[in-house]
């Protein structure tokens, strides 16, 4: 019984030092930016590695007033882009902290 106790508190310990590490890496992935572009470059969305929206640019040569249509697509498309690489690269950071676990729901 003692010894299953002992495990029990060095799981718990570890649980908690990956806890914190886990909160260490998600404030530092939110302070990296992540540019996704479409067009060549011509669309440029800009996320935090929080996933959260930061800033657009958008060159006046694909603004169509007749063709509103392309420049919805361009922009979606840059910022799918943004968001995937955001994704990608806080999974690998979860999984230096994890292990490679996949633990459901960490970030």
């Amino acid at each position: 019984m003692a010894g299953s106790l002992g495990d029990l508190g060095g799981l718990l310990k570890q649980a908690q030092k990956m806890q914190r590490q886990v909160a260490e890496l998600q404030e530092e992935l939110g302070k990296k930016t992540f540019e996704g572009r479409a067009g060549g470059g011509m669309v440029r969305v800009v996320v935090n590695g929080k996933r959260e929206f930061q800033s657009i640019k958008i060159d006046p040569q694909v603004i169509d007033p007749e063709d509103a249509e392309i420049l919805e697509d361009l922009v979606a498309s840059a910022m799918r882009d943004a968001l995937a690489q955001a994704e990608k690269a806080s999974e690998e950071a979860m999984s230096g902290v994890t292990g490679g676990l996949g633990l459901p729901g960490m970030m």
